[in-house]
């Protein structure tokens, strides 16, 4: 399976608390659901898509915990997230998780990344992260990642979470594909290919 990362991110780079905020979940934190006010019905089609498009669904603690209960709770799977998450294989990673409600969960524990590697030898398919922005910088840390589908919404947080850390592993990225909407919203797609070259 190729494993991708689908997320949103301020053109500072914040993914914290796209969607909005959450005292319990982002304590603190009051710059939260930045990325809503700048969408369109073309960029939320495309982020639709996105999720559509999976075949298993890998998450963090946390955005499970959120999903579960927001996604999870929606009897009405008309709705294209909804309809994505609750039939779909959901994996989540977590030591302490081990009893999901969530139907078609499954808990990755102990050594996180032989797990993941077992999902990605899984013939066929896409297991697609979205939001779990902490489990996203790791996958990328541990090079899991085959794809990267950046949603960069035209706003400057000025704080909060970054996707990618101040000090990390660097990567050559190739353009796969990009796209833009009318408010502004950019989708690029990057496949990690080894080491940057420096001149």
């Amino acid at each position: 399976m190729n494993l991708t990362i689908s997320i949103q991110v301020s053109v500072d780079g914040v993914m914290q608390a796209n969607g909005g905020n959450n005292d319990e979940l982002d304590p603190g934190f009051a710059r939260g659901g930045w990325a809503i006010p700048t969408g369109d019905k073309e960029s939320a089609a495309y982020i639709a898509s996105t999720w559509q498009r999976a075949d298993a669904f890998l998450l963090g603690r946390k955005t499970y915990e959120l999903f579960a209960r927001y996604w999870g709770g929606q009897a009405d799977n008309s709705n294209p997230f909804s309809g994505a998450m609750n039939p779909r294989p959901k994996y989540v990673v977590s030591n302490t998780l081990t009893d999901p409600a969530w139907t078609n969960t499954t808990v990755i524990s102990g050594d996180i990344a032989a797990g993941i590697r077992e999902l990605k030898a899984q013939p066929g398919g896409e297991l697609v992260v979205v939001g779990s922005g902490v489990l996203a910088r790791w996958l990328l840390e541990n090079e899991l990642v085959d794809e990267i589908n950046l949603i960069v919404c035209p706003v400057i947080v000025g704080e909060g979470l970054r996707l990618f850390p101040q000090q990390g592993k660097d990567f050559r990225l190739e353009l796969v594909e990009t796209r833009a909407f009318p408010t502004g919203v950019l989708a690029h797609t990057y496949r990690p290919t080894g080491r940057p070259n420096y001149a």
